[in-house]
């Protein structure tokens, strides 16, 4: 009978045992926080709650036809349907993608003439868009590069997610001069100022065209001026071509500070997304280029990229790369293409002057030539943060509160609303 209370206590502290890992086990994240939410999906969200029949989401980045409707490109509809005789399985790719998109991508960016495609001195590897292009690049930048410090100085302000992916990947971030809030244009003296004195063997991230967010490039004589002192501080330049043909509408044009870098004797990083010159938002197409000193060194590279990628995603999506391989590869579906891109681009341009003919219309004062000279589908407006509230409380216009539109969401029918709004809350 002696053991009966032995008996009773043992189960005592197995209860108890149990009890305190049955709370361990479900507590493990009990010290995770709440994240903060993203700002431009905040802006999406609170514009689905609005009830005015007038309301405008200019938050999105994403392009949208006259109608405000998001659209699939005619040469997109018709890779599709190539797709389903050209490509009939659904296997793996390879590591570094499909091979006929890496070579039409890398083409498309650097020129069909060019030389560092003909003597084999790119490494290019099929990226999950641009951001995923990006962060490839990265995690070879942290683990190759050598010629200084990890640090990647980026233009101010640069892309939302330039600074957390860059990080992530464990390089460091610093910045550079770049946008002018005074003139709403670029700060080309900062700029050139800043670039000189960032220590010698550093990473610097450009973008090709219609920067993100501001919408403004430097002029092709900048452009040359700034290949220059990168070129005297020994800087390793890496492109972010997000926009190449949405820019401007001419995909010559708007790779036209890639080529200048590579002509100018640059070894350069590349990420490219088809994201929005071809309407490809959620096939996540893109890719990532190294031009390198030579072939052997290309061949390296490209080897070490595979194996970065490797226990990343394996392997890319095939979908989309396909699509984008179709259409660059097919003359005909190129041909639509090109004429398909423009016309998105000359939408884009038409919206932004007819906003500022509208503004003028309302009696603005200011001076909005901004609007006109920026170029791509951001448009950084140059309102405060009280105004943009105004817009929001008073208009239901939603945008981010740096003043920053996405062109895409204007149209002919809401242009003049929009004006209106705008002539009222900077007045």
């Amino acid at each position: 009978m002696a053991s009966v209370p032995r008996l009773t206590l043992s189960i005592k502290n197995a209860a108890c045992f149990f009890g305190q890992a049955s709370a361990r086990s479900s507590s493990w994240w009990s010290h995770v926080e709440l994240g903060p939410p993203d700002p431009i999906l905040g802006v999406t969200e609170a514009f689905k709650r609005d009830t005015n029949p007038k309301k405008i989401n200019l938050g999105v980045g994403a392009y949208r036809d006259n109608d405000g409707k998001p659209h699939v490109l005619p040469c997109v509809k018709a890779a599709e349907e190539l797709l389903k005789t050209k490509y009939p399985d659904k296997e793996y790719t390879t590591i570094a993608g499909l091979p006929e998109f890496c070579k039409a991508a890398a083409t498309l960016a650097l020129g069909e003439n060019s030389k560092h495609l003909k003597e084999g001195l790119n490494a290019t590897v099929q990226g999950i868009s641009g951001t995923g292009s990006l962060r490839v690049g990265a995690a070879f930048l942290e683990k190759f590069f050598q010629s200084g410090p990890k640090d990647v100085f980026m233009p101010t302000p640069t892309w939302g997610n330039h600074i957390p992916l860059f990080k992530h990947a464990g390089l460091g971030v610093k910045q550079y001069r770049y946008y002018d809030p005074k003139t709403c244009g670029f700060d080309f003296q900062g700029a050139l100022q800043d670039i000189a004195k960032i220590p010698e063997g550093s990473i610097i991230l450009l973008h090709a065209c219609a920067h993100n967010p501001t919408g403004v490039d430097p002029k092709p004589e900048q452009w040359r001026e700034i290949s220059k002192v990168i070129k005297n501080r020994k800087l390793f330049p890496y492109f972010d071509m997000a926009y190449q043909g949405f820019a401007s509408g001419d995909i010559d044009h708007d790779a036209f500070a890639v080529r200048l870098f590579l002509d100018e004797g640059h070894n350069i990083g590349l990420a490219q997304s088809f994201a929005k010159n071809m309407g490809l938002y959620g096939e996540r197409v893109g890719a990532f280029s190294l031009v390198c000193a030579s072939k052997q060194e290309a061949e390296a590279c490209l080897s070490q990229l595979k194996i970065l990628v490797r226990p990343m995603y394996s392997n890319p999506p095939v979908h989309g790369a396909r699509i984008a391989s179709i259409i660059l590869t097919d003359p005909e579906l190129r041909k639509q293409w090109l004429k398909d891109v423009k016309a998105m681009a000359d939408r884009i341009i038409s919206m932004r002057l007819q906003l500022r003919e509208n503004l003028k219309k309302e009696g603005s004062s200011l001076n909005w030539q901004h609007i006109t000279e920026q170029i791509g589908m951001f448009c950084f407006t140059g309102m405060n943060q009280a105004q943009v509230e105004r817009l929001i409380k008073e208009f239901s216009i939603y945008l981010t509160k740096d003043g920053r539109i996405s062109v895409a969401g204007v149209t002919s029918m809401n242009v003049e609303y929009l004006a209106h709004a705008m002539h009222q809350v900077t007045k």
